[in-house]
């Protein structure tokens, strides 16, 4: 099987539609059950196992021909599982860090159902618009030292602050 396997890559190198769809159907599921197995859910392990298949197809070429290519999907597998861990545990140092930070300042004095009105209204926000908004309003920063934070236009910044404003000032049923 594994020369079979090594011919049929061979092949999806030259773009074989058929010699691809043979090797998913080959060998799918040990993959699926592999990842099943070291995925955080069912619905992961699916993902990475269609990135698997799809890496298979992009980086054919990449085969170095030292293992079986079952072994070689299996790798494939086993960086996206850890790519997403990873990506999952630098969030959660992120998210600890900001609400370490961020409740510091904003619970003195601030009603539990406030400061979660708060957080879900600033998460209701675009991208920059929350940078804007945290740095002007949260963090003291004029406009003028925001932009030059951000790499913005002073414009933007000060366009960024006013919606989000708005926005923040809905979420607490305040007129503007």
């Amino acid at each position: 099987m594994d020369e079979d396997d090594a011919a049929l890559l061979a092949a999806v190198c030259e773009g074989s539609d058929r010699a691809f769809n043979t090797l998913i159907d080959r060998h799918q599921q040990a993959v699926r059950t592999f990842l099943r197995g070291v995925a955080a859910g069912p619905e992961d392990a699916e993902d990475f196992a269609q990135e698997t298949f799809l890496a298979m197809w992009k980086h054919a070429r990449s085969y170095k021909g030292g293992g079986s290519v079952r072994s070689w999907l299996f790798s494939i597998a086993w960086r996206k599982a850890m790519d997403s861990r990873r990506r999952w545990f630098r969030s959660q140092r992120r998210d600890t860090a900001y609400h370490e930070m961020a409740p510091a300042d904003l619970d003195r004095g601030t009603a539990p159902e406030d400061f979660l009105a708060l957080r879900q209204a600033l998460g209701a926000l675009s991208l920059e618009q929350k940078a804007a908004v945290m740095l002007c309003l949260g963090c003291g920063l004029s406009h003028s030292e925001a932009a030059d934070a951000l790499g913005t236009p002073l414009g933007t910044v000060k366009s960024h602050v006013l919606r989000g404003r708005e926005r923040l000032r809905e979420a607490f049923g305040e007129d503007a």
